[in-house]
């Protein structure tokens, strides 16, 4: 490669050529952009990383991460971790992409290995073909299911639906639940609180500040994504988060929903937000509707079988993960099913 160059301080990169680059590419690429590294940037507890490679000053790969604790103080450090959603972005014309990548791998381990116990990618597409710089970078793999759910029109996702599903948002609409935008900010922090009593309760998993969720609904619908919460009687009873890649894909980070309290009025907030976002998905032109992880095939898992009705492929592009610091990961593991053994988390 002639010309090149590394970055590792994201102020440094020129915005119009990453930009350019992911305008090249034919994946989705929302979690890789500017707006989710402003997101991350305004997010408590959360640090952007951001490693690009250039050839003759023109952007070729980035990879954007995001660095995570829950807290300040001793939380913070047993639970420091960097994820990568849906990295890296690499030329489509670069006739040396996997050296392009070992580059942004390498540059990404230098940059976090010391502030992070571990570093995971959580890949939205296959990323078999990268596999040995993985491994020979101290990555190892995990198998983990995703359901992609076409939105080409309403015949085509409803013929996948199960009649379930489709029964209960037809209820869920004629008993008089809607689907809206967030009216101010108000109506984020009802949705929040509602996804807060359910990690509490029953995900028993780190859930992002409330500051993700503000901050995303400030950038507005045409930035990062989209926002649909369900309203019934005046009250936000559910609701989901979306980043979306135009054109691309619709992405359900979060989605929550007061099912028990409300099904005995004919309401289900999280199917009817569920259906909102691939509703989304298909009158905007978007293909399809990714349901971000359904967990290990290995493993029961009930949320598994409630979004599976939705219809879709079943792919596993797994996830990589790699350890930097052995000691504290073991530590922080033992220590998290403890809380979760005692009903701490």
């Amino acid at each position: 490669m002639n010309s090149v160059k590394l970055e590792t301080d994201f102020h440094k990169v020129d915005e119009k050529s990453w930009r350019e680059l992911l305008e090249k590419v034919d994946y989705p690429v929302v979690f890789q952009s500017p707006e989710m590294l402003s997101l991350f940037e305004k997010t408590d507890f959360f640090t952007p990383v951001l490693i690009t490679v250039s050839e003759n000053d023109k952007v070729v790969g980035t990879l954007l991460a995001v660095n995570i604790q829950e807290a300040k103080g001793l939380k913070g450090r047993f639970s420091k971790r960097t994820l990568v959603y849906g990295g890296p972005v690499l030329h489509p014309d670069a006739e040396n992409t996997k050296d392009i990548f070992a580059l942004l791998l390498r540059g990404l381990i230098k940059k976090v290995k010391q502030k992070s116990i571990f570093i995971q990618f959580r890949n939205f597409r296959d990323m078999s073909t990268y596999q040995a710089i993985f491994e020979k970078n101290g990555f190892h793999f995990e198998e983990r299911l995703n359901l992609l759910t076409p939105a080409t029109s309403e015949e085509v996702y409803y013929a996948g639906m199960s009649s379930s599903k489709r029964r209960q948002i037809r209820k869920s609409l004629a008993n008089g639940a809607v689907l809206i935008a967030p009216r101010n900010e108000k109506d984020v922090r009802d949705f929040y609180q509602i996804l807060f009593d359910l990690y509490k309760t029953r995900v028993r998993k780190p859930l992002p500040p409330l500051s993700l969720f503000v901050n995303f609904y400030k950038m507005g619908e045409t930035a990062a994504g989209m926002i649909r919460l369900v309203l019934f009687e005046g009250k936000i009873i559910g609701g989901i988060l979306c980043p979306v890649s135009p054109e691309r894909a619709v992405y359900e980070w979060y989605v929550c929903g007061m099912d028990h309290e409300y099904s005995s009025h004919g309401v289900y907030p999280s199917v009817l937000a569920t259906w909102g976002a691939i509703d989304y998905a298909e009158k905007n032109n978007i293909p399809f509707f990714d349901f971000m992880g359904i967990g290990r095939p290995d493993r029961p898992y009930g949320v598994r079988d409630f979004k599976m009705k939705f219809g879709g492929e079943l792919v596993n592009y797994g996830r990589y993960e790699r350890i930097n610091n052995k000691f504290l990961y073991t530590l922080a593991e033992l220590g998290y099913n403890a809380l979760v053994f005692l009903g701490k988390l």
